[in-house]
């Protein structure tokens, strides 16, 4: 029998990096993709893995990196992110931009290049990182919240389209989670996006790998749709009870 392969991309921190070691316990070998191609290869070498660069918003990146992989039976579409906190009146565009590029182009392109190789596996499986914000809206995060919530339907479309096909579908929705996603939104301003957690426990990366890789040990018949996972100090976005 083939040694199962997992697909995670963003795998060089946060979520994609600790998703990539637990399904690496679960004996899949993990192609992992991201930009900084240094973290990956110390990433693959820990995991016994394979490194490749990974651009989401470059269709030759994307490419180049789907061609590479011979087969997959899991792919994780984690890269995304958020940059700015502006309100609709002071939008920025190229802030705008790049979040729908990187969340919404930047899964779409890696999902169609892969979903080949996903059906033929005949057991595949597509995890989506979303965010409660692709559920819900907050105020000063329009950007941010309707680039997730287009990446929610992209993925929630593909459930009905691939009805019959061998592949299921999971969206993984985390709440607050300490990672550098607040510091690449607010352009690497450590101290401002310390304040995004202080006086909460918020979940940490290793928290959502968890939650995925079950979803990966499931059995074919099992499909998990939708998971929204928050820390206890959280009811929703901008809502939280904090100590101080």
């Amino acid at each position: 029998m083939s040694i199962r392969t997992a697909v995670v991309t963003g795998a060089s921190s946060g979520i994609g990096e600790a998703t990539a070691r637990e399904l690496a316990r679960q004996g899949f070998h993990v192609y992992v993709g991201a930009r900084r191609v240094d973290r990956l290869k110390r990433l693959a070498d820990e995991i016994g893995g394979t490194a490749l660069p990974l651009d989401v918003t470059d269709e030759a990146s994307v490419r180049a990196f789907t061609e590479a992989v011979e087969r997959v039976d899991v792919l994780v579409n984690n890269a995304g992110g958020a940059k700015g906190l502006a309100p609709v009146a002071e939008a920025d565009l190229d802030d705008w931009r790049w979040m729908w590029e990187t969340n919404v182009l930047g899964t779409l392109r890696v999902t169609k290049a892969l979903l080949p190789k996903l059906i033929d596996s005949g057991d595949g499986l597509i995890v989506t990182v979303t965010s409660i914000a692709a559920m819900d809206t907050y105020d000063n995060g329009s950007g941010y919240t309707s680039a997730k919530h287009a990446q929610g339907v992209l993925h929630r479309t593909l459930r009905g389209e691939l009805l019959g096909r061998p592949v299921r579908l999971t969206e993984i929705a985390p709440g607050a989670v300490e990672t550098e996603f607040s510091l690449v939104r607010f352009d690497g301003d450590a101290e401002r996006a310390a304040k995004v957690y202080e006086g909460i426990d918020p979940l940490v990366a290793q928290d959502v790998a968890e939650v995925i890789a079950f979803v990966a040990g499931r059995p074919a018949h099992v499909n998990l749709d939708t998971i929204v996972v928050k820390p206890r100090d959280q009811a929703g976005p901008g809502r939280f009870a904090r100590r101080s």
